[in-house]
């Protein structure tokens, strides 16, 4: 029976997360131990923002398409509630680009809602 050397495997491991930690600073960057704790931050965060992402384009779209059908005389919530009650299926990505970039389209679909 012989022991089990980790060698190669360890300083895979090492090599690993190094790469990853290229460009933080000061220990952060060359020290094995400061940098594997950086990592595990900075991937947490990297995680949870990727949501907070979403999160906060959904409530700019919503700003977008609020601004654009108050001007026209309704409101956000009466607007979104219509389109689902008229079942037309655009959603809030889609109505915002709607409303910056073709303002015309989107007062048409404002009147469809309104007309009731």
């Amino acid at each position: 029976m012989s022991r089990i050397k980790r060698a190669v495997q360890a300083r895979k491991h090492r090599k690993h997360l190094m790469k990853h930690a290229k460009g933080f600073q000061n220990g952060r960057k060359t020290k094995f131990k400061l940098a594997k704790d950086a990592l595990r931050h900075a991937w947490t965060y990297a995680y949870r923002d990727r949501k907070v992402k979403k999160r906060t384009y959904r409530n700019l779209w919503n700003l977008q398409i609020n601004a654009l059908s108050r001007a026209n005389g309704i409101t956000y919530s009466r607007l979104i509630n219509g389109l689902k009650i008229k079942k037309i299926e655009l959603d809030r990505k889609v109505l915002s680009e709607l409303a910056k970039e073709h303002p015309e389209i989107f007062i048409k679909i404002v009147e469809e809602v309104k007309a009731k």
